[in-house]
């Protein structure tokens, strides 16, 4: 399966370029994140993955060199990089977003700004090759955009 390729990476502890802080205070971080969601109106994208994941590094390059992946994260969501590693899995939040790492990392997890589960992206999904597919990123992120689900886009 594509999520789960290992990979070790040579990054010290207070390394500001690892995506992921196994220490970090999820719960009060992710409630950071959906406060300041409902602020600025806008989804939190938790991307759940590991220092040593290939494909969660990918995925983060991929869309912050694209301009248009980048200004639609950008334009409707939060991110958080929440840690599921050896060193902290954080299995007591996951236990609360329904197990999301079962379809292996990187994994997505899409909370409205009320901190409400609507989405779970399976990676794999996304993939194309060793990487992303430009079009199926697009979708997913427009699909789970606050604006997708203004409930005057269906009434009709």
């Amino acid at each position: 399966m594509i999520g789960f390729i290992f990979f070790s990476l040579s990054a010290t502890a207070g390394d500001s370029s690892k995506l992921y802080n196994p220490s970090a205070n999820v719960a009060k971080d992710v409630q950071a994140a959906i406060t300041r969601a409902k602020k600025e109106k806008k989804h939190v994208l938790l991307q759940v993955g590991s220092n040593w994941c290939v494909l969660c590094y990918k995925f983060n390059s991929f869309v912050q060199l694209d301009t248009m992946l980048k200004r639609l994260i950008n334009d409707n969501y939060i991110v958080y990089h929440l840690n599921h590693s050896k060193e902290n899995k954080n299995l007591q939040y996951l236990k609360k977003l329904g197990y999301p790492e079962r379809f292996g990392l990187p994994v997505f997890v899409i909370l409205d700004s009320s901190g409400n589960k609507i989405h779970i992206q399976d990676s794999a999904l996304l993939a194309k090759g060793n990487g992303y597919d430009k079009e199926k990123v697009k979708s997913f992120l427009q699909n789970w955009s606050p604006g997708s689900m203004e409930e005057v886009l269906y009434l009709q």
